[in-house]
C-alpha cells in the first residue's frame, strides 16, 4: 500500500506542475504590462571616487546595456521620513475628528489631555493642541526630506533599472553582471505593491549576517520550543492533573471533564502555543532583509512548515508517548529505542484525528464565519475610529496570509501520507477537512479577501517540495514501524521509496522550476514585437518614471525630488573620468575573446 500511495502522490504531483507550470507560463504570456516586466533592481553597487552612486550606475549600464537601458531611480533611505509621514497621517487623523466634533456642536470646544494617549496631563484645547503639533512635525517632516534629497549618505547603492524591452530586462535579471560575482548583483524587481520598502535601506553586506543570524534563532525557537510542548502534553491528561493538582481529583472522575481533558484538551493546548508563532516569524523573516512582501510570506511560510513538521508532528509523536515511557528509555539497551518511537506513530493516531476536528474543521468552519474580523471590527468602530477613514480601515478584508494557511494545510497532507498505510481510519477526517477547505478558501479568495500583489503561482516549488518531504517521511517512518513488527526484510523493499521519490522530485524540478525562477526569453521577444505593433507610440519612459518611487515621495502633497527629475531628463551625464572608454574598449575585447 505505501508503494500504491507513493506511486500515485508522485502521478498527481506530477501532472499539477505541469499543468501550473504551462498556466503561469500562459498568464505570463497574455497579462498586461506591468512596470516590473521592465525593470530590475541591481544591489551591491561599488563606490566610485569620482561619481555619485546614480551616475556611475547610469554609465554601467551605458556601457554594458547600451541598446536597452532606458532609465535607473536610486533607492533613498527614507525610512526616518516614513515613519514621520505616517505619524502626520496619525495626527492629521487626530485633527479631523476634534475639527469635525467641534463643527458639530461649536458651542462647546472639545479637549484633551498632553499625556499618553490624552489619559493624564495638562487638560488643553485638542484643536489648538493637534494643530500646533502638526505644524512642528511638518516643520521636522521637511527637514528630513530636504536632507533624504541633498545627503549622498541617504543614497543606497543599489536602484531599480528599467529597459526599453522587457527582451533587454530579461537579459539583465539572468545574467551576471561583472566578472566579481559579488557587486553588480541584478535580479528582477518585484511589482511597485510587492516591495518591503524598509529592507531597502538595508545594506547587502549585511544580508549574509542577518540571514545567518536569524537562521540560528529558527533552530533555537523550532527545537526549544518543544519544552513547553512536552510539558503540556504530559499533563494534559487524567493522571498528569491529578499528579500536579490533586486537590482536584474528585472533579477529573466527572464523566463531561474526563472526557473533555482526554479528547479536546491535548489540542486545545497544542492551539494555544501556536496563535503567537507566526507574528514572531514573520519579524523573523523582515529583519532577514528580504525586499518583496511575497519573499517574507514565502520564507515565513518554511519557517512555519519547519516548526510545525517538528514540534506538532514530531514533538506530538516523542512527547507524548516516549516521555511517558522515559522510564524503559533508561533500562532499555539503544537498540530498543527506535522500536518504542515506532510503536508510538499507530499510538498517536487519536491525538491526530482530534487535532484534525479541533484546529482543521473548526478552523475552516472560523475562516467562513470570520467571527475574529467581526469582533475587531465592532471593537475598532467602538474605540478607535474617528473618521471615515479610520472606519474603511476598519473594514478592510485583508488578503489570504499564506505564510499561515499553506504550512497548517501541509500539514495535514503530512497526516494524510503518512497514515494512510498505517492508520487508513485517519483519512475520511483528511477528506473532510480538504473538502470543507477548497470550498471555504474558494469562495473566500474570490469574494472576501484582497490581493496584495500578484506572483504567478510563483509559490509552487515550494509547495511541491513541502508534499516530497511529507511523503519521504511517510516512507521512512513506515521502516521504522515494521522494524518493531519483526519483519526486518521490510528494509530492503522499502529503502527503494526514498531514492525514487528524491529522483522524482529532481525531475520534477529540472523539468518545470525554470518557469517559476526565470522568463523565457522568447515569450519576452513575442511581448515585446506584439506591443510594438499595437502601439507604436507608446512613451515607456514615462510610463515607468513614477513606478518606483518611496511613496513617502509619491502623489499628492508628496512629491517626487526635483534631483530625480534632473536625472532623468539628462539620461547621458557627461562622465568624469575617462576609464569608461577603457571599460568599454574593454568590455569589446573581452567579448572577442570570449566568442
Amino acid at each position: 500500500m505505501q508503494y500504491v500511495f507513493s506511486f500515485w502522490t508522485c502521478y498527481v504531483l506530477y501532472k499539477e506542475y505541469k499543468i501550473i507550470a504551462t498556466m503561469r507560463l500562459h498568464f505570463i504570456a497574455s497579462e498586461n504590462r506591468r512596470p516590473d516586466q521592465f525593470t530590475v533592481i541591481v544591489r551591491n553597487v561599488p563606490p566610485d571616487p569620482d561619481e555619485s552612486v546614480s551616475e556611475h550606475i547610469e554609465h554601467f549600464f551605458c556601457v554594458n546595456h547600451p541598446d536597452y537601458y532606458l532609465t535607473h531611480r536610486v533607492v533613498y533611505n527614507a525610512n526616518k521620513l516614513a515613519k514621520l509621514v505616517e505619524e502626520k497621517k496619525s495626527l492629521q487623523n487626530w485633527l479631523t475628528y476634534y475639527q469635525n466634533k467641534y463643527e458639530r456642536n461649536p458651542e462647546k470646544k472639545p479637549t484633551t489631555k498632553t499625556g499618553f494617549w490624552g489619559l493624564w496631563g495638562t487638560k488643553v484645547d485638542a484643536v489648538d493642541h493637534y494643530a500646533a503639533k502638526m505644524e512642528k512635525l511638518c516643520e521636522a517632516e521637511a527637514a528630513e526630506r530636504e536632507r533624504v534629497i541633498t545627503d549622498p549618505k541617504a543614497i543606497m547603492p543599489a536602484a531599480f533599472v528599467s529597459f526599453k524591452t522587457r527582451w533587454g530586462a530579461a537579459i539583465c535579471a539572468q545574467t551576471q553582471q561583472s566578472r566579481n560575482p559579488t557587486i553588480w548583483l541584478t535580479e528582477w524587481a518585484p511589482e511597485p505593491r510587492d516591495i518591503y520598502w524598509d529592507n531597502l535601506a538595508i545594506p547587502y553586506v549585511e544580508l549574509t549576517i542577518r540571514r545567518l543570524l536569524m537562521a540560528v534563532a529558527v533552530f533555537f525557537l523550532t527545537f526549544f520550543f518543544m519544552i513547553p510542548i512536552a510539558f503540556v502534553q504530559s499533563i494534559a491528561n487524567i493522571d498528569g492533573i491529578e499528579k500536579v493538582l490533586p486537590f482536584l481529583k474528585s472533579l477529573m472522575e466527572m464523566n463531561v471533564i474526563k472526557s473533555f481533558i482526554q479528547g479536546f484538551l491535548p489540542g486545545i493546548a497544542l492551539k494555544i502555543f501556536l496563535i503567537l508563532l507566526p507574528t514572531i516569524l514573520t519579524i523573523m523573516s523582515k529583519i532577514e532583509g528580504l525586499i518583496s512582501l511575497s519573499s517574507l510570506e514565502r520564507r515565513t511560510a518554511g519557517k512555519y512548515y519547519l516548526f510545525i513538521l517538528v514540534n506538532v508532528f514530531f514533538g506530538s509523536i516523542i512527547t507524548g508517548t516516549a516521555f511517558q515511557q522515559l522510564h524503559k528509555f533508561i533500562n532499555q539497551s539503544p537498540t530498543e529505542i527506535p522500536k518504542t518511537v515506532g510503536v508510538s506513530i499507530p499510538m498517536k493516531a487519536t491525538f491526530f484525528i482530534t487535532y484534525i476536528m479541533v484546529d482543521g474543521w473548526a478552523g475552516v468552519a472560523a475562516e467562513i464565519l470570520r467571527l475574529v474580523p467581526l469582533i475587531m471590527f465592532h471593537l475598532k468602530n467602538t474605540f478607535l475610529v474617528k473618521t471615515e477613514q479610520d472606519r474603511e480601515q476598519a473594514m478592510d478584508p485583508g488578503c489570504l496570509n499564506f505564510s499561515i494557511s499553506e504550512p497548517r494545510i501541509q500539514l495535514y497532507f503530512l497526516l494524510g501520507l503518512v497514515y494512510a498505510a498505517v492508520t487508513p481510519i485517519l483519512l475520511p477526517f483528511i477528506i473532510i477537512f480538504f473538502s470543507f477547505a477548497y470550498m471555504v478558501f474558494r469562495h473566500q479568495i474570490i469574494n472576501v479577501y484582497d490581493q496584495k500583489y500578484e506572483s504567478g503561482a510563483a509559490f509552487w516549488p515550494d509547495v511541491h517540495l513541502r508534499v516530497i518531504i511529507g511523503l519521504m517521511i511517510s516512507q521512512f517512518l513506515l521502516m521504522g514501524l515494521l522494524n518493531t513488527k519483526d519483519f526486518p526484510m521490510s528494509t530492503p523493499f522499502l529503502i527503494v521509496l526514498p531514492v525514487l521519490t528524491f529522483w522524482f522530485h529532481r525531475f520534477c524540478n529540472g523539468r518545470f522550476e525554470s518557469a517559476f525562477v526565470r522568463f523565457p526569453l522568447q515569450e519576452a521577444m513575442v511581448k515585446d514585437t506584439l506591443e510594438r505593433a499595437t502601439e507604436p507610440n507608446l512613451n515607456l519612459k514615462n510610463y515607468l518614471q513614477d513606478a518606483y518611487i518611496h511613496p513617502v515621495f509619491k502623489g499628492g502633497e508628496f512629491e517626487r525630488p526635483e534631483v530625480i527629475d534632473e536625472e532623468e531628463n539628462n539620461p547621458l551625464v557627461a562622465t568624469k573620468r575617462s576609464s569608461y572608454i577603457g571599460s568599454k574598449h574593454g568590455s569589446e575585447l573581452s567579448s572577442e575573446i570570449e566568442g
